[in-house]
């Protein structure tokens, strides 16, 4: 402080900035702030219910799948994917839904004009005059709804365009979008009101910061899909009233996302005849069995070093079994280009697919095509052994439903479905050697 003219400096300096005097700033130590006492009683845990909230069913089958039953009232749920995949599409849907009810819905609409948002709603199905829009960013007056209105859902589209008075950051900053969404949060909770956010992010989750919201969140979703397909996966990365392990599948369409019943017949119904490199595999989609078709193409190399593409599966599991096909099973594919995909446009990291992505680097490399109603399923280790993944029996029940009627399977598999013939081998050697047999691939 200077003893001049009383002015106060942030830091020492030879002259005032207020009456330029020189050696007149002082350092002069401040009151501590006294900590005040505030008493709290503690509470037994068992005093509390344990049986939670009734979720919200949304009425949009493959998201309820996903959240367990629906949307937990209180809760925070955050939808995130790079922009123009698919998210205000799809929480329009689940607004439309539950207004459809009779529960009221507030849908603040920060992106887009309210006629355009109503454009297409007209488009995804009919309204209901219990969902309102709200053409508004700023937090404090959302959160006004909350109290007045008491909505059993509010979708806020998106959480980038978010003002919070008292702060000069620009909407979308990092500092804004925590703290926008950090009262959302504190009044959801409060008023037992179920939140939506939208949020976008770029590949590598850095835009805009939802990545720092998983915390503050109940629930993070993510949404995505290759736009060159119509197919659409939501996935749970975060959620604190259930499993994280169901996967839901929409396909994209004119009249908006549209739930695939059956993913099994979805991702075989192209499937061609007596085709070598294709290998059918019973996968895991959360806890539901699906068929998908894995190709595989192995042609000699025109460019130098020989390219490696994986489409669909972890390229990390191609090179896995590329490695054991040559050093356990005398299959090398060395000098050649190896492509690996899921036909359709799926996508699964399960490792039940080792055994079909073997089996069709073979058939591609050998040019002998597997019979058209054979599947296969194991994990691959690297001393060449098969293992049988979980719930392998579901897996072979869902193939025998499809119609397929041998399966080439680890020889610790225990039982299959009546009509199945289960091709027991313990290793992948004894697999690619079962596999060439000219009986098998008449099948």
């Amino acid at each position: 402080m200077c003893t001049a003219c009383g002015a106060e400096a942030p830091a020492w300096t030879g002259r005032c900035s207020a009456c330029e005097g020189w050696a007149t700033v002082e350092e002069q130590a401040t009151e501590a702030v006294s900590r005040q006492t505030v008493s709290a009683a503690t509470v037994p845990l068992d005093s509390f219910s344990g049986g939670g909230s009734v979720p919200l069913p949304t009425g949009v089958d493959e998201v309820d799948r996903v959240l367990g039953g629906g949307l937990v009232p209180g809760s925070v749920t955050l939808i995130s994917g790079e922009p123009g995949i698919g998210k205000s599409t799809l929480t329009l849907q689940v607004a439309l839904s539950v207004a459809a009810s009779g529960s009221s819905v507030v849908l603040v609409t920060g992106e887009e004009a309210p006629t355009q948002v109503a454009a297409r709603a007209a488009r995804l199905g009919p309204m209901s005059d219990t969902l309102v829009v709200l053409d508004h960013t700023e937090v404090e007056t959302i959160t006004d709804v909350f109290a007045n209105d008491k909505p059993q859902l509010v979708v806020v589209d998106s959480v980038q365009t978010l003002r919070a008075q008292g702060l000069d950051a620009a909407p979308g900053s990092v500092s804004q979008v925590r703290e926008s969404a950090g009262r959302l949060v504190a009044m959801a909770k409060r008023h037992q009101v179920t939140v939506l956010l939208v949020g976008h992010v770029t590949k590598d989750g850095s835009l805009a910061g939802p990545r720092l919201l998983e915390h503050v969140v109940d629930t993070v979703l993510s949404f995505d899909g290759d736009r060159a397909s119509e197919l659409r996966f939501l996935r749970s990365a975060k959620h604190r009233f259930g499993p994280t392990t169901e996967v839901g599948l929409f396909e994209m369409s004119g009249g908006g996302l549209s739930a695939v019943a059956d993913p099994s017949q979805r991702f075989l119904a192209d499937r061609p005849a007596g085709a070598s490199g294709s290998v059918v595999v019973p996968v895991l989609d959360g806890h539901r069995p699906v068929l998908v078709e894995l190709q595989a193409l192995v042609a000699s190399c025109r460019d130098q070093p020989a390219s490696v593409v994986a489409n669909g599966i972890p390229a990390s599991r191609l090179k896995l079994v590329l490695a054991v096909l040559e050093q356990r099973a005398g299959q090398s594919m060395t000098g050649q280009d190896i492509f690996a995909s899921i036909a359709g446009g799926g996508r699964t990291d399960d490792p039940g697919l080792d055994l079909a992505l073997a089996l069709a680097l073979w058939s591609s490399r050998a040019d002998q095509p597997l019979g058209d109603n054979v599947v296969a399923c194991g994990e691959v280790g690297l001393t060449g052994e098969l293992r049988a993944p979980v719930q392998l029996e579901r897996r072979l029940q869902e193939a025998y439903r499809m119609g397929f009627r041998r399966a080439i399977v680890p020889s610790s598999t225990g039982g299959g479905p009546t009509g199945l013939e289960l091709v027991r081998c313990a290793s992948l050697p004894e697999a690619v050697r079962r596999a060439s047999d000219r009986q098998l691939q008449a099948a």
